[in-house]
């Protein structure tokens, strides 16, 4: 591969705030490092989260959420943030789902021509998104998804299209190991929200970066998310050897891109 010769602005379409830290955190500031261009665009204001104890006055959870997405921003390296502003819809079945202003439930082209503003706005060349079912089925990823996909087709010049993704097959090796040892771990054949398994098999996987240089950033994007006191508090809890191997590893897949996966940053 020949290093690219003009930086790259590069979107990550991303469902609630703190989903980059956890899944794209490593790829977005190792871009930012090479000189690339990052932007970030929440579908969700994360509004049906943990509201924290400590809210100022006049402070709403949401304004809470969009802080310390801003902070994440800094620590990844991320030039822009832009909100489509829709209402998390929580998990699979839950009362909000059906709220009128939730993500899952908006109208799709509605909410892709928004992104498709952002990305002709910013003059994206790479728009990241999720795979099918979102990683593990979450409604308002598996929107994202369907949304990134019509953004593409709406858009003025159309980006080159990548899907964040778990390992299954590396997350599987982990589990395993995890069990010999006696410990507690994440089976990803287990049905996830939607009923599927957790991620992608690795043979439909194009690219995996090591994201393990920059391990320290995910650690202090996650932080910024103090209010997630349960998904990010448990990712934080984690001892340093079990972070670096659940988190120092980030995967794509490339629509339309022959099977194989290449260890190496896809923008390269």
């Amino acid at each position: 591969m020949t290093p690219t010769s003009a930086p790259l602005t590069v979107v990550f379409l991303h469902a609630h705030p703190d989903d980059e830290a956890s899944q794209t955190a490593g790829t977005m500031r190792m871009l930012a490092d090479a000189g690339h261009r990052v932007v970030v665009v929440y579908a969700t204001n994360g509004d049906h989260g943990f509201c924290p104890d400590d809210l100022a006055p006049g402070e709403t959870l949401v304004d809470r959420r969009r802080s310390e997405a801003e902070a994440s921003a800094r620590v990844t390296g991320t030039q822009a943030v832009h909100w489509l502003g829709y209402a998390d819809s929580g998990m699979t079945g839950w009362e909000q789902n059906g709220a009128e202003t939730s993500f899952h439930g908006a109208d799709t082209l509605e909410a892709a021509r928004a992104l498709a503003g952002v990305l002709d706005a910013e003059g994206a060349d790479v728009l990241v998104t999720y795979d099918w079912h979102g990683g593990y089925g979450h409604p308002d990823h598996i929107k994202a998804h369907r949304v990134a996909h019509a953004a593409v087709e709406l858009a003025a010049r159309r980006p080159r299209l990548l899907e964040a993704s778990m390992n299954r097959d590396a997350v599987r090796r982990a589990f395993e190991e995890a069990r010999a040892a006696g410990m507690p771990g994440m089976d990803p054949d287990a049905p996830m929200d939607d009923g599927n398994p957790l991620g992608t098999p690795e043979a439909e996987l194009h690219w995996h970066v090591d994201v393990r240089p920059v391990l320290d950033v995910k650690r202090r994007a996650l932080e910024c998310h103090a209010s997630q006191v349960s998904d990010v508090g448990m990712m934080l809890a984690l001892p340093e050897e079990a972070f670096g191997a659940w988190l120092g590893h980030e995967h794509y897949a490339e629509p339309g891109r022959a099977p194989g996966m290449v260890s190496a940053p896809w923008w390269e």
